[in-house]
């Protein structure tokens, strides 16, 4: 066999092979940086998910800690200056000893619950209370104050806030939003109600994440749909925006007039829609 016909130009066959390995150079080079942005991309990747890892574990232990130190000292603001210098530990120690007005406040607190369930401090509350009623403007905070403080803090009986959770179609139909039932209608609302309605339940819709805002709706009953959920994890929903979905029994269900009575449902069974 006969020998491949050289180039009879070298510098074209130089030049040729210059652009060869040219070639060959850029595309190492390309891989080259490929594999280094892979390894830095994930690299990246794993210390952010670390990082949010870690703000996850540490971010809620932190506010908390933050909310019940800020509590603590704001009561100590109010209860210590109150306590006589004998028995402030802070006269007597170089630091001060941070808890020791809200235990005071809880004891406080406790002796006077505990005076007024006799009959000494039942008279002496009563004449209290008949004192500010008869003071004018006085009487209408103090009754408004005393009403909602027995109702948040009440957790049985009538005088319960929040006592059950539930959805109702606001604000068009099939558009739902979670509201606390906080009693049955009474009154001149009932009395008044269109469409000849006597069995209305009023609900407290909040407004998203600022729960102390909302709006108080007064419903028929079958048009409440009840949650298994309690109103802790309802708040969860509220609080987060959505985002903390509690993992509960997320069936929903309208309770029918033939169920059997169930002690979670306070105000009994409504209609099957």
């Amino acid at each position: 066999m006969s020998a491949p016909p050289s180039d009879p130009n070298p510098e074209r066959r130089s030049s040729r092979q210059r652009d060869a390995e040219a070639a060959q150079l850029t595309e190492g080079l390309k891989r080259l940086a490929s594999s280094e942005g892979k390894t830095g991309w994930r690299l990246g990747s794993r210390f952010r998910n670390a990082f949010l890892t870690g703000l996850v574990i540490v971010g809620p232990v932190t506010i908390t800690l933050w909310i019940m130190w800020g509590v603590i000292h704001w009561v100590d603001a109010w209860i210590k200056p109150l306590l006589p210098t004998t028995f402030n530990p802070d006269t007597y120690l170089p630091f001060p000893l941070p808890g020791l007005g809200l235990v005071v406040a809880i004891f406080g607190l406790t002796v006077i619950g505990a005076l007024a369930a006799n009959l000494l401090g039942r008279t002496l509350v009563s004449s209290g209370e008949l004192m500010l009623s008869r003071t004018p403007i006085v009487r209408n905070v103090y009754g408004a104050l005393k009403q909602i403080f027995e109702s948040v803090i009440s957790t049985t009986g009538p005088n319960q806030s929040f006592q059950k959770v539930g959805m109702i179609e606001f604000p068009s139909k099939e558009i739902w939003s979670l509201v606390f039932v906080t009693g049955e209608t009474s009154g001149e609302i009932k009395d008044v109600a269109p469409g000849g309605t006597s069995d209305l339940l009023t609900v407290f819709m909040p407004t998203g994440i600022v729960p102390p805002t909302g709006f108080i709706c007064f419903v028929p009953r079958e048009n409440v749909v009840f949650l298994s959920m309690t109103v802790e994890e309802a708040a969860k929903i509220i609080l987060s925006g959505g985002i903390v979905m509690p993992n509960v029994d997320d069936k929903m269900r309208r309770i029918g007039a033939g169920s059997m009575p169930d002690s979670r449902f306070p105000f009994g069974h409504g209609k099957k829609a």
